[in-house]
């Protein structure tokens, strides 16, 4: 049985241990397979799974431990890896760096053999210095910085795209889509949010796009009026938020009380449902730059309905990625025939063609996926629908 999360009270850690037990014997009737007797052939293997479980992206970070716990109950249903069940260790991050160095090194005293989770770039970074020092791989499911396989440490990969590949790309949808002149770019100055908008607007002048606004707002804020005021007189085309989806609902809900017609995107951190929640009919016509959600991803329709009959909804936008995560990570495991951590570490770097939800799974020598893809999506009566992306020669072409 996949463990409890440490630090739980009882009522919810007996929920969620009734949760996941619900959900392996589910997936188990639907593969026809009875799990095995794995449990007590010597212990199980830890998988950390550091996330935002406090706060405000703790929506995010439940939805990406859904995910995990998808991931490890269609393992262990199938009789786990090496003749052990995988065990996942969940701990909150908060999506704070100070937070997320103990909750790394929670994880390290917790005996984690590997570690697959991650959403704000600013958490995981602190987070992959610990795990470096440790030894321990870190597979990475949503943060985006490039920093974070940059460092040169052979133990950090990710399953998602990087920002200096998202900025470049919502530069050409800006420029060539909506063929916009005057783009205004606002980041919250977290690691994450800043780094995509300094690679958005060096992609755009390098476009020739004028830049008419580049600046940080500060989080948690109950209005940004002054700011949107002051953009709006700049009377940019596109306004292009790169911060997380609680500000970016406030945001656009305010932009159009204001009058403010131009249109209005947000970057990956953008793309929850409570965006939806915050900004209400405003959202709509709102323009998203994102990895594919797991809805719009032809070979993730079998985990859509799983996620859903699971959970009573549909998945949030990243816990598809957290499911392959976990997957590839297990595979590494098999393929290594060990739960020595740097022997993980070896056979990740030897993933080339692993099957995943998301698509094909190879890692590149710095440990970023070799194929990352990124897409628009467009708010439309509450819900995200396709919108546009890029074929295999660079071309915008409608999504369906």
């Amino acid at each position: 049985m996949i463990a409890q999360k440490i630090g739980w009270p009882s009522a919810e850690r007996g929920l969620w241990q009734t949760t996941v037990a619900a959900v392996a014997a589910a997936l188990a009737v639907l593969a026809g397979i009875v799990p095995g007797s794995a449990l007590g052939q010597g212990g199980a293997i830890k998988i950390g799974v550091p996330v935002p479980l406090s706060g405000s992206s703790a929506n995010a970070g439940t939805d990406i431990v859904n995910g995990a716990k998808l991931a490890a109950a269609r393992i262990n249903a199938a009789g786990g890896v090496l003749g052990k069940q995988i065990e996942l260790v969940p701990e909150d991050d908060a999506c704070d760096a100070q937070t997320a160095v103990q909750a790394a090194q929670k994880l390290v005293d917790a005996g984690v053999v590997t570690v697959a989770g991650g959403y704000c770039s600013s958490a995981a970074l602190p987070e992959s210095n610990t795990f470096h020092r440790a030894g321990i791989p870190y597979v990475l499911d949503a943060s985006t910085n490039p920093q974070l396989t940059e460092m040169g440490y052979d133990n950090v990969f990710r399953t998602i795209g990087r920002d200096d590949q998202q900025g470049p790309f919502a530069a050409s949808f800006m420029k060539d889509v909506l063929h916009a002149k005057r783009v205004a770019v606002i980041d919250d100055n977290t690691t994450y949010s800043k780094g995509l908008a300094q690679n958005t607007v060096q992609a755009l002048k390098k476009d020739g796009v004028d830049v008419v606004y580049a600046n940080s707002i500060t989080p948690g804020q109950m209005d940004y009026s002054p700011t949107l005021t002051r953009v709006g007189s700049l009377k940019p085309d596109v306004i292009y938020y790169t911060g997380y989806f609680s500000e970016a609902g406030l945001m656009v809900k305010e932009a159009r009380q204001l009058g403010l017609k131009m249109t209005f995107m947000g970057g990956d951190a953008t793309n929850d449902p409570t965006l939806m929640k915050t900004a209400g009919p405003a959202a709509d016509g709102m323009i998203i730059t994102t990895a594919p959600l797991a809805q719009f991803l032809s070979g993730a329709h079998a985990y859509v309905d799983d996620y859903t009959k699971a959970y009573g909804q549909g998945p949030g936008p990243y816990s598809v990625y957290e499911y392959d995560a976990v997957g590839v990570t297990a595979k590494a495991i098999a393929d290594a025939k060990s739960t020595q951590p740097a022997a993980i570490t070896a056979a990740l770097h030897k993933i080339s063609n692993y099957p995943g939800a998301t698509g094909t799974i190879a890692f590149n020598a710095k440990g970023d996926r070799s194929k990352a893809v990124y897409i628009t999506i467009i708010v439309h009566n509450d819900n995200f629908e396709p919108y546009q992306r890029q074929d295999a020669n660079g071309h915008w072409v409608a999504m369906k």
